[in-house]
């Protein structure tokens, strides 16, 4: 076969090969096709802790295939440690820096054939595919999988409850998350990591199962060593995720979302990878499919007594394709070189906990788009992690220009709904996740929140997040007072701020927006990022 670096001028061909002899390659290994091992690895993230032993299995994968495997990392970032502070604002960024020292590391040395591609957490695993999608390499995603709790969740959250109420002090409450996270891993909740997971399955980048396997399992450890083997077979036949990825594999990953009530910030990360590919997807897309995809199985945040290991014992991502099958384009090809209705075919018996087409928990999907006078982009909502049945909140708003502000919030009426923007992409700068801003409603009181930036996959009640324009850019938001009355109509799909058109105008004649201190990458990152509504891109 012939691969990338016999390609190479002769001169430079050699020097290369000398190079690569230097670092420990074989000669004789360098006329097969040469994988990357892209590893997220570190000992920060507990999602990427297990990730360095797996490159191993990957590796033995790729050597048993005839491949030669070469391995580079790159940069990770744990969502649950940069959660309530300044960190937090460096998240989202990091989607772009990865997905760029990516392909800076293929591009630059021209001598991979194929990827490899070893990420589980919130926005590694999308920048990875962005990566992947622009560099357009054979390629296969790799994820630790979760740990496996040996708590209910609903007993992490109360102590989390505890130790809001001071009730239990940090000793306690680390000895108590410590059987909620007992091992290296996926967090076990379907936030963005597990929700990534799974939607790279459904999108056809990776193998069946790797989304949610458990990690540290000896399944999990087969299932690395089989995708190396795997991507030399995808360089043999010429499959490329551009060959993969069409419209219908994200209508696919799209289902997937609305029928777990994944999490919302897999929005942006699909809107993201199809703008790499140049796919039209909107907001529209997911609004349209939601009205007819409906909710199939809970876990929490969707409920406190089950995980996604949970829904791994049940049959894991392919058995909730397998209930979603009659609404699934099956007829695209995945990196298994087969169609989608080939890979459903090996699917088995399905758990109880992932309902049946005409036995659905809500007839619709987990996320709802709103749209209306405070949201003209639109808005997100995750419908699956509301209790109770209300679809209509009306309440007082009670604005704050940062997280920070809110967090430090005292006497929340029970009818205010709390507005925290400057939090969007540009002006936060960064679009950070308020999760604990979730945690102080459901602790402190108040109706709602409402917000320009992000919620995590964790996040539970009525928050609607992501809304377009943001309020650096002069989006309504920007705009609503303290004591203000805000509608959410889950049910008609709007978010409207019940304030006259002639307010608003007399408003913005004093619009100012509010200007945060941010570091130089942040600051570039301001400049040239777009609104949440288009995936939080880089703008052209």
């Amino acid at each position: 076969m012939i691969n990338r670096i016999n390609q190479l001028p002769p001169f430079q061909r050699a020097i290369a090969k000398a190079h690569l002899c230097t670092a420990g390659a074989r000669y004789e290994d360098l006329d097969r096709p040469i994988v990357a091992v892209v590893n997220t690895w570190n000992e920060i993230v507990p999602g990427h802790a297990p990730l360095r032993e797996l490159a191993e299995h990957v590796k033995r994968g790729i050597i048993q295939a005839g491949g030669t495997p070469l391995e580079f990392n790159t940069i990770a970032i744990c969502d649950g440690i940069t959660q309530g502070h300044c960190g937090m604002n460096y998240v989202l960024p990091s989607r772009e820096l990865i997905a760029d020292s990516v392909e800076t590391m293929i591009l630059s040395h021209n001598i991979f054939d194929g990827m490899v591609l070893l990420g589980s957490c919130d926005k590694i695993v999308p920048a990875l595919l962005m990566a992947a999608a622009r560099i357009n390499f054979p390629s296969i995603l790799v994820s630790a999988g979760p740990n496996v709790p040996e708590i209910k969740p609903r007993d992490s959250k109360a102590a989390r409850q505890r130790f809001m109420r001071g009730e239990i002090d940090e000793k306690t409450l680390v000895e108590e998350t410590l059987k909620y996270y007992p091992s290296p891993g996926i967090c076990p909740y379907l936030g963005t990591a597990n929700t990534m997971g799974m939607l790279t399955e459904a999108l056809g980048l990776a193998m069946p199962g790797n989304g949610l396997v458990p990690s540290q399992s000896a399944l999990r450890s087969s299932l690395a060593q089989e995708s190396g083997a795997q991507v030399v077979k995808l360089i043999e036949e010429g499959i490329t995720p551009r060959k993969i990825l069409s419209k219908e594999a994200f209508e696919n990953a799209i289902r997937v979302l609305l029928a777990t009530g994944g999490s919302l910030n897999a929005v942006l990360h699909l809107l993201a990878l199809a703008k790499e590919i140049d796919i039209s997807l909107t907001l529209q897309d997911f609004d349209r499919l939601s009205l007819s995809t409906p909710f199939l199985t809970a876990v929490v945040p969707n409920d406190q007594d089950h995980t996604v290991v949970d829904i791994h014992r049940a049959g894991g991502t392919q058995a909730v394709m397998k209930r979603l099958e009659s609404l699934l384009h099956k007829d695209i090809i995945t990196v298994t070189g087969q169609t989608v209705q080939e890979n459903l075919r090996q699917v088995g018996e399905i758990g109880e906990l992932i309902h049946t087409l005409d036995n659905p928990l809500q007839q619709e999907g987990g996320l709802v788009v709103l749209y209306g006078s405070l949201a003209p982009e639109g808005a997100l909502l995750k419908r699956s992690a509301i209790s109770g049945s209300e679809t209509q909140i009306e309440g007082s708003a009670r604005v704050f220009n940062s997280e920070e502000e809110c967090l430090a919030a005292e006497n929340v009426g029970p009818e205010e709904i709390l507005v925290v923007r400057y939090e969007g992409p540009a002006g936060g700068p960064g679009m950070r996740e308020l999760h604990r801003v979730t945690e102080f409603l459901q602790v402190h009181g108040g109706k709602a929140i409402l917000t320009d930036g992000r919620f995590s996959g964790a996040s539970g009640g009525v928050s609607a997040g992501y809304i377009s324009p943001e309020a650096f850019a002069g989006g309504p938001i920007a705009l609503v007072e303290n004591g203000d009355r805000i509608l959410i109509d889950i049910g008609n799909r709007r978010l409207d701020l019940l304030v006259s058109s002639e307010e608003m105008a007399a408003r913005r004649e004093c619009f100012v927006p509010v200007q945060k201190e941010a570091s130089r990458l942040l600051q570039r990152y301001s400049h040239r990022v777009s609104s949440a509504n288009l995936g939080a891109v880089f703008q052209n």
